[in-house]
């Protein structure tokens, strides 16, 4: 997840002032997200909030430019250049079968032990159990 980048020479395009305030309480979030204590959580859990924030700042993004057409082709593209949104995943979010994608560490296949998929990729009608991520906390993203 890379650091928002403030301070360009090129001001931000038309309709940024819609958008800058959710956009800044997301960053708020995400930096109390980074600064929380995570004494008595495992390893992994610790980065949950930050994959959760994340997802939200690329899909409020998305959804804005692809399913409600609120901002234009130059604010989408200067929201990727800045670091608001997430490029790859929401390349992904594009892609059939993917509309519903987590966080990308839950395709890559080289992070888990057989060669595979997270489990959180597995349709719920074929779980016997509720499961959670292990890499990002979802509960399932197959759709």
């Amino acid at each position: 997840m890379p650091k928002v980048k403030r301070g360009r020479r090129k001001p931000p395009p038309d309709g940024w002032d819609i958008i800058e305030p959710t956009l800044d309480e997301l960053t708020g979030k995400m930096r109390e997200a980074e600064s929380e204590s995570h004494e008595g959580k495992r390893k992994t859990e610790a980065l949950w909030p930050i994959f959760k924030i994340h997802h939200q700042r690329s899909r409020y993004v998305y959804e804005l430019y692809y399913k409600r057409r609120a901002i234009s082709k130059e604010l989408y593209d200067y929201c990727l250049k800045e670091g608001h949104a997430d490029g790859n995943l929401i390349a992904k979010w594009k892609k059939n079968g993917y509309e519903n994608l987590c966080c990308l560490r839950c395709i890559q296949q080289k992070d888990t032990n057989f060669g595979t998929t997270c489990i959180c990729r597995v349709p719920r009608k074929q779980l016997d159990e509720p499961i959670e991520c292990q890499h990002c906390g979802c509960r399932g993203c197959s759709g």
